[in-house]
């Protein structure tokens, strides 16, 4: 997975850490030279010196192209900007803003970032599961990250596909709230029957998240 993150901070650095660890492609961009420089020295991974919401400095990082993109700098405002670029320039699909005031997370969403977080946890988890799996998609956090709901797309080589759900054994703590089927929204029960292009939406504790999605994207063979 292609990963591109802006802020070379203690955050910026944790992340791009457990990313490599999972041996993922990691990109880091930071606009401090001397932090550029130790960043270099401690991380196996393309440090760019530059400012985020530049669009050449974007591009220099690899970001057309990338899997996902984390803006995690101190700045509220060149998250934002980051972000904006990162999903209507380069159309990343997965991007994720830190939020350093929480009274700001309303106003990225509002302006088109949906997944916006405040707390270091979380964001490490949810990038963790982002790279988990590229097949389904984070919506939200709850409860400061201790449950998520998340979307999929059912395919007509999935396990689950032709289904009814009462035949298919979910984890604990785990719930099915909508099956959206050519535009149309329905609230399923035991009887409904997931279909290939079905949209799927799930809610779940963040222990029993990995299986959910491995139940709802395993193929039949």
């Amino acid at each position: 997975m292609k990963i591109v993150i802006a802020g070379g901070g203690r955050i910026g650095l944790q992340l791009a850490t457990v990313m490599l660890e999972k041996h993922h492609d990691v990109s880091l961009i930071e606009k401090d030279k001397y932090a550029c420089q130790l960043i270099a020295d401690k991380l196996d991974a393309k440090v760019i010196c530059g400012n985020s919401t530049n669009i050449s400095v974007l591009e220099t990082s690899g970001l057309r192209g990338a899997d996902c993109f984390m803006a995690v700098t101190g700045s509220d405002q060149d998250n934002l900007v980051a972000c904006q670029l990162a999903q209507n320039h380069f159309r990343v699909k997965k991007v994720i803003a830190k939020a350093n005031d929480p009274h700001n997370i309303n106003t990225f969403k509002l302006l088109g970032v949906e997944t916006v977080v405040s707390d270091t946890e979380i964001i490490t988890g949810l990038l963790e599961q982002e790279a988990d799996t590229e097949e389904t998609y984070l919506v939200a956090t709850l409860n400061r990250g201790k449950a998520e709901i998340f979307s999929t797309h059912i395919d007509a080589d999935d396990a689950v596909a032709e289904l009814p759900l009462k035949s298919i054994t979910f984890p604990k703590e785990t719930l099915i709230i909508s099956v959206i089927r050519k535009g149309i929204l329905t609230i399923p029960n035991g009887e409904t029957v997931l279909m290939p292009g079905d949209e799927v939406v799930a809610v779940c504790t963040r222990k029993n998240s990995k299986q959910l999605r491995k139940i709802l994207t395993e193929k039949k063979f």
